[in-house]
């Protein structure tokens, strides 16, 4: 059979515009032969559509979208993802859904077994759990389809069962000639190949060809890298469609596997990722331009030069805003970075308008201490913010984990804007991204790679005055926040025991600071947001 993997970018409540991105690509992949075309998870409502599940005409223009669609297919099949209502009275409101097209009509209709109640996902929430699964027949096959998560139950893979159904085993078992799987699955570092590897583990397993059309795009904080593939019974690559973008590939199930699955460095797919979550969120937010606040240092200059890459040089304004601490090499660093970039770049020094809140705050405000630090970052903050009210742009935060973690960032000061970029970041991987983007021509200023971190908040400061270099606060961060290890896991790994605890008791008080943040691009297995879900007001039990 011939199956074209329509890759799609759909946005969350335009199911209009998502019912036209699908015939557009329905129509293309007809005309170039497709038996079958495949459209990713809930294609016609965006994915994830959270609480708008939960408004009733949401619901209904999803489904309208649905028979609008099926009246344009002809003789190529569609499947598609959708909500459906539970006719039942019991259980929740709705199934994830996906319609077979066929010919003007609904041909089948299949639901999501497995419901994700982990990390990001929350779709126990509004969705019912299919009671039952059984292969669709089509054009003389029989398809076993699964949506997403169904896919992600394999005992011979994992070693063990994640779940009590296996959804695709039992399609196999069923008699399913070819195994299809619809997905939105958010990219995290180090998930393509582990992704690869368990679904073509499904078609080796069951000895029938196994084809994945994922969703691609970014949508607030998640960002799904697409990487669609297929692979015949014996695991041998039929096709595989780009990373990080929209893509439409044909390929035949009864052919042999001979087409390459591209290697991907894990550097090269963390900037992929963030230039596309950054490009994403600008467009579906209708934004036109992006606003940073440009210090000289590695963390802006890296915001800076991906906003860049993903809206275009004419569409980011860069702002300086030295202040009596700032280094010499603080402003020629960003004014390099200004060129190398080609962005304009307003200076906005911040002395004055310092002098003048402490002259107001008078005697409460005596001395060097972390207010006035922390009244000069607000002052930008401010200034920033006014430039995106003024100007209708998005206002890029640049602060990165590593920071974010341990509270090393100021409310209503650095953190203030509209998408915190790198904030899934650590400082370690900034660098690395930095330097990947040099490698073909100097894009980020040395000097801002090379410089040590420095606030620049009081003379000669420097980050790890403060902190522990952060080669070692980063591991102990990774340990702590993506690998759930406790303090004494950690110092079994190797760390001080003191070092420790007080690492982890500024990551538990900065929590209040996370709450009130940007939505974060989340890159890594668990971002701080959504994904991470750590209460404020808190005991503290570590002896």
């Amino acid at each position: 059979m011939k199956i074209a993997i329509a890759q799609l970018n759909p946005k969350v409540g335009d199911v209009r515009g998502n019912l036209e991105k699908t015939r557009a690509a329905y129509a293309q992949a007809a005309a170039q032969g497709a038996d079958l075309v495949l459209a990713p998870e809930l294609t016609l409502c965006g994915y994830p559509p959270r609480d708008l599940l939960e408004q009733p005409d949401f619901v209904r223009a999803n489904k309208a979208a649905l028979s609008a669609l099926a009246k344009d297919v002809g003789d190529a099949g569609l499947i598609v993802g959708y909500v459906e209502p539970n006719p039942a009275p019991r259980g929740r409101a709705l199934f994830n859904a996906a319609a077979l097209l066929h010919k003007g009509k609904v041909a089948a209709r299949r639901y999501k077994t497995l419901l994700p109640t982990y990390d990001v996902f929350d779709e126990i929430r509004h969705f019912e759990p299919a009671s039952s699964n059984t292969p669709v027949r089509f054009k003389g096959a029989r398809l076993g389809i699964t949506i997403c998560e169904d896919a992600w139950n394999d005992e011979a893979f994992w070693g063990k069962n994640l779940y009590i159904a296996d959804p695709v085993a039992r399609q196999a078992k069923a008699g399913a000639d070819i195994l299809v799987n619809i997905s939105a699955s958010p990219f995290e570092v180090g998930k393509l190949g582990f992704r690869r590897g368990l679904l073509t583990s499904h078609a080796r397993r069951h000895r029938r060809p196994f084809v994945y059309c994922a969703q691609v795009g970014g949508n607030d904080e998640l960002i799904f890298d697409g990487c669609s593939f297929a692979v015949d019974g014996r695991g041998r690559t039929l096709a595989a469609a780009k990373g990080f973008a929209e893509d439409l590939v044909l390929l035949d199930t009864d052919a042999p596997g001979r087409a390459s699955f591209p290697e991907r460095e894990p550097t090269a797919d963390l900037h992929d990722a963030l230039v596309l979550g950054i490009k994403d969120y600008a467009a579906k937010c209708g934004f036109k331009e992006a606003l940073i606040g440009l210090s000289g240092g590695i963390d802006s200059a890296l915001t800076c030069a991906l906003a860049v890459e993903a809206l275009g040089p004419d569409k980011v304004l860069g702002v300086s805003m030295p202040s009596m601490y700032s280094s010499e090499g603080s402003v020629t660093d960003a004014e390099a970075l200004a060129r190398n970039l080609g962005i304009k770049m307003l200076s906005l020094p911040i002395k004055a308008p310092f002098d003048t809140l402490m002259g107001v705050l008078g005697p409460e405000f005596n001395g060097e201490g972390l207010a006035e630090q922390n009244l000069q970052a607000r002052i930008r903050g401010n200034l920033l913010m006014a430039l995106s009210n003024k100007r209708g742009s998005l206002l890029l935060t640049t602060g990165n984990k590593s920071e974010m973690a341990v509270g090393y960032c100021t409310l209503y000061g650095d953190m203030s804007g509209g998408l915190a970029v790198i904030a899934d970041v650590f400082k370690t991987d900034v660098y690395a991204v930095s330097r990947w983007m040099n490698r073909a021509r100097m894009v980020i200023p040395q000097d801002s790679i090379d410089k040590a971190p420095s606030a620049e908040l009081k003379p000669g400061q420097k980050d790890q005055d403060d902190l522990p270099p952060y080669d070692r606060l980063d591991k102990i961060l990774r340990l702590y926040i993506e690998e759930g290890r406790d303090a004494a896991g950690i110092v079994k790994a190797g760390f001080p025991r003191t070092q420790v605890h007080d690492i982890l008791a500024r990551v538990d008080r900065a929590e209040y600071k996370r709450r009130q943040a940007p939505p974060v691009l989340r890159v890594s297995p668990k971002a701080f947001g959504v994904g991470r879900r750590m209460p404020i007001a808190r005991g503290h039990h570590r002896t």
